[in-house]
């Protein structure tokens, strides 16, 4: 067996234990996180990804869960932040802003994904990693790059729907459910509470 497939049968491996148990195996339903982190600036941290999903894209870090130890959204999220940004942000700084499911996505399967949003800037060197090159963007760069398609159309929009509505405050939540069968992604929107000001 050659070191790529060795590599391939460990990464099939991984894909598989990550899969929610009852799944059906020709479309697996996988649980994972986003983080949304931001500098001083308000700059957005993304990965320019060297692997699937979304190879050769900008989106932001994050995870499958642990699924085999139990483990939470919440803690997901910061394990995922320290392996890949090196920040050990305590989860009280996690803020749960969006739950996206998506059927079928790119046809391999269904994502559960809870995007955080880390409470108050961050700051990391831009660097190359395994994954990928972790890069900070200003908000406005977001339509020039390289995106998903659910991330361009959908996600990022509703992370603007709900921002906080002036500095200090705190953003809100939102739910939307992405059908990604057939031809043309169709999606509705399930709970969308607005950002809080600060007191």
């Amino acid at each position: 067996m050659t070191r790529g497939t060795r590599e391939g049968v460990r990464t099939t491996l991984r894909a598989m234990s990550a899969a929610v148990t009852g799944s059906d195996p020709s479309l697996p339903y996988r649980i994972a996180t986003l983080c949304d982190l931001r500098d001083a600036r308000g700059r957005i941290l993304l990965l320019r990804r060297l692997r699937e999903p979304n190879k050769g894209l900008c989106s932001p870090i994050g995870g499958k869960l642990d699924v085999a130890s139990g483990e939470s959204p919440a803690q997901c999220a910061r394990r995922e932040i320290l392996e890949e940004a090196g920040l050990d942000i305590p989860i009280e700084r996690l803020h749960l802003l969006g739950m996206i499911s998506e059927a079928a996505y790119e046809g391999r399967g269904h994502w559960l994904l809870f995007l955080y949003r880390v409470m108050g800037p961050v700051w990391i060197e831009p660097h190359d990693m395994e994954e990928g090159r972790l890069e900070w963007f200003e908000e406005g760069e977001l339509d020039l790059l390289p995106l998903p398609t659910t991330d361009r159309q959908i996600i990022w929009p509703l992370v603007r729907s709900v921002e906080a509505p002036a500095p200090g405050g705190r953003p809100g939540y939102f739910s939307v459910h992405v059908d990604c069968r057939g031809e043309s992604m169709r999606w509705s929107v399930e709970a969308r509470e607005p950002g809080v000001a600060g007191a």
